[in-house]
C-alpha cells in the first residue's frame, strides 16, 4: 500500500513539474552535461555565426582554465582548491543553450534520397537514446532526450540527402514538442513533409495541432488540417478530431 501511495505521489509531482514548464522556453536546446564541454558550431550567417563561435570558445576556455587551476591547487595542496571546485560545480549547473537550430540552417528544400549506412547507424543510436530516456514509466531522463535530439540533428547536418532526414525531423519534432518548444517543433514537423512529401508520418496533422492549440494561428491550422485529411493516414480518433476542428474553424471564419 505504501509503495502504491509513494508511486502516486511521484506521478503527481512529476506531472506538476512538467506542467509548469512554459512554452517556447528553449528547454529542448539546453546542452546535456556531457555536451557542455564541446559544441560544434556551424555557420548560419556571418554575424550570428561569429558571435556563437566566439561564445563557444569562451565557454571552453573558462572551463579549461578552471580545470587547470583545480589540478594546480590539488598538486600544491593550496587551500584555494575548494574555491575552484566550488566554482566548477556552479559552472556545471549554469544552463547553456545550443543556439543553432539545424532545421533552420538546413532550409525547406532538402529532399530525402537513398539509404546511407552512416545515417542509418546514427538514426538507430538516436532511437536507442530516446528509448533509454523513456525507460521508466513515471520518469523521463531529459538529458538522454537531448542527446537523442542532437543525434537526429547531426544526421540532418551530415547526411542531408539520406532517406532518414524526414524520420529524423519528425522524431526531433516530437522531442521539441515534449519540451513545449512549440515554435521549433512546428518547424521540424514542417520540414518532415517538406523534405518528403509522401512521408509516412502524420506531420501535417502534428503541425496543424500546434498552430491551432498552442500558437493560435488558426487560418494556417485549417489549411494544414485539410491537407492532413487528404494526404495522411490518420487513426480514426485523429480523423474525427481533424474533421471536427475543420468544421469549427470553418464556421468561425464564416462568422468573421
Amino acid at each position: 500500500m505504501a509503495k502504491t501511495v509513494l508511486t502516486a505521489v511521484l506521478v503527481v509531482l512529476l506531472s506538476v513539474l512538467v506542467g509548469c514548464r512554459g512554452a517556447d522556453t528553449g528547454a529542448s536546446q539546453l546542452l546535456p552535461p556531457r555536451m557542455k564541454a564541446a559544441l560544434v558550431v556551424k555557420a548560419v550567417d556571418a554575424s550570428e555565426a561569429d558571435i556563437i563561435e566566439q561564445m563557444a570558445i569562451n565557454r571552453q576556455a573558462y572551463r579549461n582554465g578552471l580545470e587547470s587551476l583545480i589540478a594546480h591547487y590539488d598538486k600544491t595542496g593550496n587551500m584555494k582548491l575548494g574555491w575552484a571546485k566550488g566554482e566548477m560545480k556552479k559552472l556545471n549547473k549554469v544552463p547553456q543553450y545550443n543556439y543553432i537550430i539545424e532545421g533552420i540552417v538546413a532550409g525547406p528544400n532538402l529532399k530525402a534520397g537513398p539509404s546511407i549506412a552512416e545515417a542509418e547507424l546514427m538514426y538507430i543510436k538516436a532511437l536507442r537514446l530516446e528509448k533509454k530516456a523513456k525507460k521508466f514509466i513515471i520518469f523521463t531522463h531529459e538529458d538522454n532526450l537531448r542527446l537523442a535530439l542532437d543525434k537526429y540533428n547531426q544526421l540532418i547536418r551530415r547526411h542531408p540527402s539520406s532517406d532518414r532526414i524526414d524520420d529524423a525531423a519528425y522524431k526531433a519534432g516530437r522531442i521539441y514538442e515534449y519540451f513545449k518548444d512549440y515554435t521549433i517543433a512546428l518547424l521540424y514537423y514542417q520540414r518532415t513533409y517538406q523534405w518528403d512529401a509522401r512521408t509516412v508520418y502524420p506531420a501535417r496533422f502534428k503541425a496543424a495541432r500546434i498552430l491551432d492549440k498552442h500558437l493560435r494561428r488558426r487560418a494556417e491550422a485549417l489549411k494544414l488540417y485539410q491537407e492532413a485529411l487528404e494526404k495522411e493516414s490518420l487513426s480514426e480518433e485523429c480523423r474525427e478530431f481533424v474533421e471536427r476542428r475543420i468544421r469549427e474553424l470553418t464556421k468561425s471564419d464564416e462568422k468573421l
